[in-house]
């Protein structure tokens, strides 16, 4: 079962938008596109709710299956132990939250929290079929206003997710609200490779064939554009350590993977 929360309007204290003074709408980054602040969480859903279906084999394809190396390697760094509470923030199909809930074990809990029912559906066959199945939890809300009193985890996890909030800062501190003193924060996101050779080859691939093969399997090249203006707008891992820290962090460090495709930080809740 999916537990809904109520939605609300995203709080707008973190945006870097025109004066209120101007009277021009507030707007926030869709992709390369400029949108109305209120418009990007429906073009988000939207989104997902189009790629759902056949998201896991996507990113399998155009992966070429790298993600799940990243994932694991993502779990492994959080040292979780039995009977660990973890919420797996913009959670989608569950591949984290899945691993996760077999290393905190039967006494522990994860909770799977998402703002796209479709994704949640179509993760959730696959943690039934797990002995940990139980001990996973299913939440429809906002990552920017999290339905969960403060200091109720030890470990917050976001991957792949996060670039897609409207207020990014107000995500993160939304999950340092809801850790425990000492728990820990993982972000697993894109990034850009360091090699420019590599990174050539790699924006080619992200900009020329991955839209071609979304519009080929999924049905939509928009799709699969969206996918790359995201990462390329997105933070730099050096930005994003700065953003983790005024949000309270400590302790935060980085780790690239495959040149830097990918990048996982992990951060502390003080005491």
């Amino acid at each position: 079962m999916i537990q809904s929360t109520q939605h609300k309007e995203p709080d707008n204290r973190n945006a870097t938008l025109p004066d209120d003074r101007s009277g021009q709408e507030k707007t926030a980054q869709f992709g390369y596109s400029e949108v109305p602040e209120k418009e990007k969480v429906k073009r988000v859903l939207r989104h997902f709710d189009i790629v759902a279906k056949k998201y896991d084999m996507m990113n399998t394809l155009l992966s070429f299956g790298i993600h799940y190396l990243w994932k694991r390697t993502a779990i492994k760094m959080l040292n979780f132990r039995e009977g660990h509470e973890v919420i797996d923030v913009c959670g989608g199909t569950g591949d984290l939250t899945r691993s996760a809930a077999k290393a905190v074990g039967p006494t522990g809990r994860v909770v799977l929290y998402d703002i796209n029912r479709s994704m949640m559906l179509m993760g959730r066959p696959k943690a039934l079929k797990l002995p940990q199945g139980k001990i996973i939890h299913y939440v429809e809300g906002d990552a920017e206003e999290i339905s969960f009193e403060a200091c109720s985890f030890d470990a917050a996890m976001v991957g792949f997710g996060i670039r897609n909030l409207t207020h990014i800062e107000k995500g993160f501190s939304e999950m340092y609200r809801v850790l425990k003193p000492s728990g820990t924060l993982m972000c697993l996101e894109f990034s850009q490779p360091t090699a420019p050779l590599f990174r050539w080859l790699y924006n080619f691939y992200s900009f020329h064939i991955m839209p071609l093969l979304g519009e080929l399997i999924v049905g939509s090249r928009q799709a699969y554009t969206y996918l790359p203006e995201s990462i390329k707008m997105f933070s730099s891992p050096e930005e994003l350590t700065g953003m983790l820290k005024r949000v309270g962090f400590s302790q935060v460090t980085y780790r690239r993977l495959t040149n830097g495709i990918a990048v996982i930080h992990l951060a502390k809740k003080g005491d």
